[in-house]
């Protein structure tokens, strides 16, 4: 496993340790609870100068939902480093597809995303 859970929560900066992504793109600030093989709650806090607030939209600042939902493969990526067999220097995690996916709310400057991640099925290296 890629840490010890003993350790929660852990910040941006170790998070850093484990994805490739950076700013602007890095968009998980916390993990919270990481059950490994099984679960993980992270979260992103949504400041008002994120980039891309800039052009959506001007006046009226929503985050794009394609972007939560980066947030949300993101934290599945730190989930998936705890799989049996994964290995983060060879290893890469990929979204592979979504089912259902609805956004009920925007989400907007000074928002918490709440990002809840589960495994519900594993087949030799795909979780899903």
């Amino acid at each position: 496993m890629a840490f010890d859970t003993s350790k929660l929560p852990v910040d941006v900066t170790f998070i850093q340790r484990l994805l490739p992504h950076r700013y602007p793109f890095l968009l998980v600030d916390r993990v919270t609870e990481l059950e490994p093989d099984v679960r993980i709650r992270a979260l992103k806090n949504v400041t008002v100068n994120e980039p891309f607030f800039n052009g959506h939209f001007p006046g009226l600042p929503v985050m794009p939902g394609v972007l939560q939902v980066e947030a949300l493969a993101q934290a599945a990526a730190v989930l998936a480093m705890s799989l049996p067999g994964f290995d983060p220097k060879t290893h890469v995690a990929y979204l592979m597809s979504l089912d259902d996916v609805k956004f009920r709310r925007i989400v907007e400057p000074g928002d918490r995303l709440d990002l809840e991640v589960e495994v519900v099925q594993l087949k030799r290296s795909i979780a899903k």
